[in-house]
């Protein structure tokens, strides 16, 4: 095993709008940490919410890990803070919106299915 191979030099990668389906999300921006060939997605992301943006009501089929680098985002009525981390179970729901923006690191093992709010 080449350890190279599984390191993301996160700071030298850019930001890019985050896309899913054809869905542009604005004021969110994404880097792939770990990307998984055989789903053909990225299972841990970096994601910037500029102030103001959010992301809609989903649940997660198998669960989700955030852990707040930067900044402050709101998820089910709970403010998160830097330094915050935050279990969702499999089938949780929630939004996530940001007022003044933040940095969040991601772990999403399962795509999410978007809902009607």
């Amino acid at each position: 095993m080449n350890i190279q191979n599984y390191i993301t030099k996160s700071e030298q990668t850019a930001w890019n709008p985050l896309v899913e389906k054809g869905v542009h999300y604005p004021g969110l921006f994404v880097k792939s940490l770990r990307f998984d060939p055989e789903t053909n997605r990225s299972k841990t992301i970096l994601l910037k919410f500029s102030a103001g943006a959010r992301y809609p009501y989903h649940v997660h089929p198998a669960g989700e890990e955030i852990f707040v680098l930067e900044g402050s985002c709101e998820v089910a009525g709970a403010r998160l803070e830097a330094g915050d981390h935050l279990y969702t179970p499999p089938t949780g729901k929630h939004g996530v919106y940001s007022a003044d923006g933040c940095v969040l690191l991601l772990s999403i093992p399962e795509e999410v299915i978007l809902l009607e709010s």
